[in-house]
């Protein structure tokens, strides 16, 4: 979670940096339960991220159309869309985890080394 709140302002203009991992938060929640769109913008709201509909559900939507997700129809009057995440889903999701531990590491390396207390210049331990 966010210590402080992203700014609206500041998201719009680096959205594309944030998009793949909102996906990335979407297939991890559909993996774990079925999913629907205002709990996905509520949730995403607690990390700080103001998604509208008008934004989240093309992403879902375009998830779904590569085979990531599969909706169903449920509610009182079928009115909600509910989304899980399809095997297909599940595997890109655990290759993804690998590949986003590694980048993340590398450009987390300073703050790790902060908090192990060793210092690093350049990627070289002093």
């Amino acid at each position: 979670m966010l210590k402080h709140k992203l700014r609206a302002d500041s998201l719009g203009e680096h959205r594309g940096l944030y998009s793949g991992l909102i996906r990335l938060h979407l297939l991890h929640h559909a993996s774990e339960e079925p999913i629907f769109g205002l709990q996905m913008i509520e949730e995403l709201s607690r990390h700080g991220y103001k998604l509208s509909p008008g934004t989240l559900y093309p992403l879902l939507h375009g998830m779904e159309k590569k085979g990531l997700l599969r909706s169903t129809q449920q509610g009182y009057r079928n009115d909600r869309r509910v989304y899980r995440a399809t095997p297909a889903g599940r595997k890109a999701l655990a290759a993804a985890k690998q590949r986003v531990q590694e980048l993340f590491s590398e450009l987390f390396e300073d703050v790790l080394a902060a908090r192990s207390g060793n210092k690093r210049r350049n990627g070289e331990a002093l």
